[in-house]
């Protein structure tokens, strides 16, 4: 970056456009020898306008006035220069006066980006959103403390060199609580959530180039843990002694035949159920997370834990539709599940979703687009995630084509013999 510039300011009166003997005070700021004129919005009356000293002549109270104006305005131009050259910052005339205008989007800073990125998504997104989208935010500033001694940075700054240096400051955070750093995936998406605030800042304007235009995204191809059919049935059948453990078997199985994630199962009340136009029995309710409405038809499995809890206790005290529990403890207590019926896969409530895409509905020939709708996904190729073939899927398919070639291998020696 250039080290040394020139600066320099120049006052004139538009008198070509005076009125009343009054004409508009102008300065031109120049950089570099490049120039910018602005308007400082203040008539001086042309008699008193000396042209080559630049300032007000006499000694009246209205010329000194107009000098100490312009020594104002001089002053505060020449310490935004200073400022910027302090922080070795690329200075342009153009940007002088966007700063001194107070209108200019080139000093927008991050902190102003994350700030209106905050209040738009404020009532549009689900609580567990924005607190992500904090958490990256704590990340981006931190590593502006300590890796670049600043608290805040103007956005034309940002470019890959910063995204690069980013990741690698990532790399390094071993989050409290949590047994290991932050994974591949994880790092991804905080620089995929700091890269929708700042094209955003882009769209509005702010800056006037995209500085992810280059930049990858680098995912892990990771398995989406699932019971198989097998398993889905051993712990369906399983009579459980403890009350508690059956009713967390109980909502996770739930799931595993709606779909229907634990914070809306949590949601779910008796008004949620509704009676179909086929006279069927549907769920019907809103995706906390996306506010995406959800209709799912209940299959028979669905519809017996429903009527198991038709005014029990435990859902007449909270008026819901099924048991309430926390997310914390049915984790827990899927645990001592899994280990009860012989699972030996890492059990969590999630896992109901995912055998619910993959296990229920699509290796039974349910299209990916109906799956999608089911689960309430915005965009399908949310859904293809769970698009994994399995191995009976195979097998059956490739059974069926067997015997398709076997009986055209038989009309056609039958077309022969005839």
């Amino acid at each position: 970056m250039r080290t040394k510039h020139t600066f320099s300011t120049f006052f004139w009166l538009q008198t070509t456009r005076a009125i009343n003997n009054e004409a508009l005070l102008y300065i031109r700021i120049t950089v570099d020898g490049k120039r910018v004129n602005l308007s400082l919005k203040k008539r001086v009356p042309v008699s008193l306008w000396d042209a080559k000293k630049k300032k007000a002549k006499g000694t009246s109270s209205q010329s000194k006035q107009i000098n100490l104006y312009i020594e104002e305005v001089s002053t505060k131009l020449f310490q935004i220069y200073q400022d910027l050259k302090f922080k070795d910052e690329l200075i342009t005339a153009k940007l002088i006066k966007s700063i001194y205008t107070g209108d200019n989007q080139e000093s927008k800073s991050l902190k102003n980006i994350f700030s209106y990125h905050s209040q738009k998504i404020a009532n549009t997104l689900a609580v567990g959103s924005i607190r992500n989208f904090g958490i990256t935010e704590n990340y981006v500033f931190k590593f502006l403390e300590k890796k670049k001694s600043t608290t805040d940075i103007y956005l034309n700054q940002l470019n890959f060199e910063f995204l690069s240096h980013f990741e690698l400051f990532l790399c390094d955070i071993w989050p409290v609580g949590h047994p290991k750093a932050l994974s591949n995936n994880t790092r991804m998406k905080h620089i995929q959530r700091l890269r929708k605030v700042v094209t955003l800042a882009y769209h509005l304007e702010w800056i006037d180039r995209d500085p992810f235009v280059r930049w990858k995204m680098t995912y892990d191809k990771t398995n989406r843990e699932f019971l198989s059919e097998v398993e889905l049935k051993n712990l369906e059948d399983k009579v459980f002694i403890s009350k508690r453990l059956d009713r967390v078997r109980d909502l996770f199985v739930f799931s595993c035949y709606t779909g229907i994630s634990y914070v809306d199962i949590m949601n779910l009340k008796p008004n949620n159920l509704v009676i179909s136009i086929d006279g069927g029995n549907w769920i019907m309710t809103k995706r906390q997370k996306t506010d995406t409405i959800v209709k799912v038809p209940l299959l028979g499995q669905a519809l017996d834990i429903v009527n198991k809890y038709k005014d029990h206790p435990s859902t007449a005290v909270n008026g819901s539709l099924l048991p309430v529990l926390t997310n914390e403890k049915l984790n827990v207590f899927l645990k001592e599940v899994a280990n009860f019926v012989g699972i030996q896969k890492n059990l969590t409530f999630h896992m109901a979703r995912h055998t619910f895409a993959t296990t229920i509905t699509l290796s039974n020939g349910v299209p990916i687009e109906t799956v999608s709708k089911l689960l309430g996904h915005t965009k399908i190729s949310t859904t293809q995630i769970y698009a994994r073939v399995l191995e009976n899927k195979i097998s059956t398919d490739m059974n069926a084509l067997k015997d398709v070639l076997l009986n055209k291998k038989r009309e056609s020696k039958n077309k022969k013999s005839s």
